[in-house]
């Protein structure tokens, strides 16, 4: 009996950027030492892809959901109802979901969207305690992992969600024209102002910073919507799978693509993440299921803090350790699919997201036919993905490539 396809997608979040002057006028992928992602592209092809439809936010929820084969535009209800449903929180027809990050917005300045990454455990305490003096009835509180937590307003009065900003896009600005608006957003505004003063306040707060990374001020609210309805890869494809990721955004979206979160102890989400543990855990849960999304998070990471340094560090080490020992330990397998991308691109000159295409590269152990078999060559970067030639213009076909090898 022939073995079933393998299907490998290896995400490096906000890898593509802008050329730096630092640099020569090169991009960090082009500067970075990349040779396990330049060897792939030399023997799969090697394009660039739109993850964000025209007139939506580039964010990771909507980029990802197209790496993940789904059309944002018709699948996408917020980002935070996605994080809840990886935390397994349950959403009625009539509650909304949002981001609840911890940060430090001291003097009115974002001055740090993840509150200094503050541990998991100081963030638990700070949410515990807005439990206690904000929850009543409507709106709870669910802590995450360090600042990602998730506000639940059961409920919902209003037909449409406030309008709400990103901290991460705001940083180092003034945050009062970014407040959240439209109906609703008076009592997000007041929970956000209250939060302050329970902060400051709260006795087992000023403990825990003792003993725990983080310095929190605040919380700002932002990300929201209702819960996804989306059909599984299994019903479209026969696909069972798992996510990867230290983040609860890339298991949400998996847990409503059918997928299941495979967790890794040391992923923190940024770049001391334990590298390796993921590849050995992709590499031991493709054995069980068809399909394994891995996540990376810190090249976004190092994108929003402007950390150069930092971004080059993420870049190598993403193809050292996570690129080059999944290719390798593939190879074990007769027939499999690999891809390898960035969802957005994280500039380090905007620290925050854009909607440029972004560079793939596609290695089918099976082979390329037609017109695809010509774009091959080149290395890993954005300059080299554009020469090809091979564009996708709506980039949650990609999937649809990987498992054919056409468009149809």
């Amino acid at each position: 009996m022939s073995q079933k396809r393998k299907y490998i997608i290896l995400l490096g979040d906000g890898m593509a950027d802008y050329p730096v002057e630092s640099l020569g006028g090169r991009t960090p992928l082009q500067a970075a030492r990349t040779p396990n992602m330049d060897l792939l592209c030399s023997q799969g092809i090697l394009g660039l892809a739109k993850t964000v439809p025209d007139g939506m936010a580039p964010g990771s929820d909507t980029a990802n959901l197209s790496v993940f084969g789904y059309d944002p535009g018709e699948s996408y209800t917020g980002r935070a109802p996605l994080e809840a449903l990886s935390m397994g929180l349950v959403l009625g027809e009539n509650d909304i979901a949002l981001r609840c990050n911890i940060v430090n917005a001291l003097n009115a300045r974002m001055n740090s969207f993840t509150a200094g990454h503050i541990h998991s455990d100081f963030s638990k305490i700070i949410i515990g305690e807005l439990n206690r003096a904000l929850a009543d009835g409507s709106i709870e509180f669910h802590a995450g992992v360090s600042y990602r937590n998730i506000l639940i307003w059961r409920n919902y009065p209003y037909a449409d969600v406030c309008e709400t900003t990103p901290p991460h896009d705001i940083q180092d600005r003034d945050v009062r024209p970014h407040l959240p608006r439209g109906k609703g957003a008076d009592r997000l505004i007041d929970i956000m102002e209250r939060s302050r003063g329970i902060i400051a306040s709260s006795a087992a707060v000023q403990d825990a910073r003792k003993t725990f990374k983080g310095d929190p001020e605040s919380v700002w609210l932002w990300g929201g919507g209702r819960k996804p309805h989306m059909q599984t890869l299994e019903k479209r494809y026969g696909l069972k799978g798992y996510t990867i990721s230290a983040v609860d955004l890339i298991h949400g979206i998996g847990k409503a693509a059918g997928l299941d979160p495979l967790e890794v102890k040391g992923a923190t989400g940024y770049i001391d993440t334990d590298y390796e543990g993921k590849a050995a855990a992709l590499l031991r849960g493709i054995e069980q299921r068809d399909l394994v999304y891995l996540h990376v998070e810190s090249p976004d990471e190092s994108g929003h803090e402007g950390n150069l340094e930092h971004k080059m560090q993420a870049i190598e080490d993403f193809d050292k350790k996570i690129v080059g020992r999944v290719a390798e330990g593939m190879k074990k397998f007769s027939d499999y699919a690999l891809l390898v991308m960035p969802d957005h691109p994280t500039p380090l000159s905007l620290r925050t997201h854009t909607s440029d295409p972004v560079p793939f590269c596609m290695f089918r152990s099976a082979g390329w036919q037609g017109p695809f078999d010509r774009y091959r060559g080149g290395a890993f970067t954005e300059a080299d993905a554009k020469k090809t030639g091979l564009y996708i213009g709506e980039g949650h076909r990609l999937i649809e490539l990987m498992i054919n090898g056409v468009l149809g």
